[in-house]
């Protein structure tokens, strides 16, 4: 299994209708094969300067490269993800057994 989590800060205001479009647009990544456990977070704590999270699991790295390469993820990435943002941090863990 690998966890996969991209804690980020979007350019548009909270509660834009900027924001809710990028958020909305966000959730087709939840169809692509393979996803499991699609989340989108919002940061409550002060202590870190990203405001949201996507967060998502597969069952192995097939399954994860094959969402990176996915058509409805390079098109997310390139027309949303790349001019909205403006910074990240991309996480990606498996569980220590």
């Amino acid at each position: 299994m690998i966890r996969h989590t991209v804690v980020f800060t979007l350019k548009h205001a909270a509660g834009s209708d900027e924001e809710a479009g990028f958020l909305s647009a966000a959730r087709a990544l939840a169809d692509i094969p393979g996803v499991q456990r699609f989340e989108q977070l919002r940061q409550v704590s002060p202590k870190s300067a990203f405001a949201y999270s996507f967060s998502m699991e597969f069952a192995d790295e097939v399954a994860y490269q094959g969402y990176d390469e996915h058509p409805v993820h390079v098109a997310f990435v390139r027309d949303r993800w790349q001019s909205e943002v403006v910074d990240f941090q991309e996480l990606d863990f498996v569980p220590l057994s």
